[in-house]
């Protein structure tokens, strides 16, 4: 059977559990997440494997880039990333990852860049089983009114990280 690498290790923003598959990073999310069970479940079927506890190089590189992103000296992760889930769910991922840095989107946004304005639920569902935080930037979504709502990290953790984006780019002069 085929193993997917996986560390846990504690981040500015909280515990994480890393997984990486054949040079890829498959899995960077939060550790006690609601749907912890499920997303890991999706990854192991989706890629016929199972977790071990072993670091490589693609966790530690994702653990370094994490890092620097919190510190605010990166703003574009260089990682290769692996998604795995439905099409659908491929798409919306690629359309998150299209949304800038110190920005922010709405559901229906995403729905519209994906020319399905009536999918803002499914949009909504596929961007809280998105298995990447950060790299995949679930947490510039925000409702219709600018409510900050749904997080895997928590409510308090996607407003720090839409914070330290919007001061860094602020301080930068991007």
């Amino acid at each position: 059977m085929n193993q997917i690498n996986t560390s846990y290790f504690k981040s500015g923003i909280g515990e994480l559990i890393a997984g990486s598959f054949d040079g890829r990073l498959c899995l960077l999310d939060f550790r006690y997440r609601k749907m912890r069970q499920v997303i890991d479940a999706r990854i192991k079927r989706g890629l016929a494997a199972q977790f071990i506890m072993r670091d490589d190089e693609v966790l530690l590189e994702a653990e370094k880039e994490l890092d620097e992103y919190l510190k605010g000296t990166r703003t574009v992760f260089d990682i290769p990333i692996l998604t795995i889930g439905t099409d659908f769910q491929k798409k919306v991922w690629e359309e998150l990852m299209r949304v800038p840095y110190g920005t922010t989107a709405t559901y229906a946004k995403l729905a519209g860049a994906l020319h399905n304005e009536n999918a803002v639920r499914a949009v909504a569902g596929a961007n809280a089983a998105n298995a990447i935080a950060v790299i995949i930037p679930c947490h510039r979504i925000i409702g219709k009114d600018g409510e900050l709502v749904g997080y895997g990290g928590g409510i308090t953790v996607k407003k720090r990280l839409l914070k330290l984006e919007k001061e860094n780019l602020q301080r930068t002069g991007g």
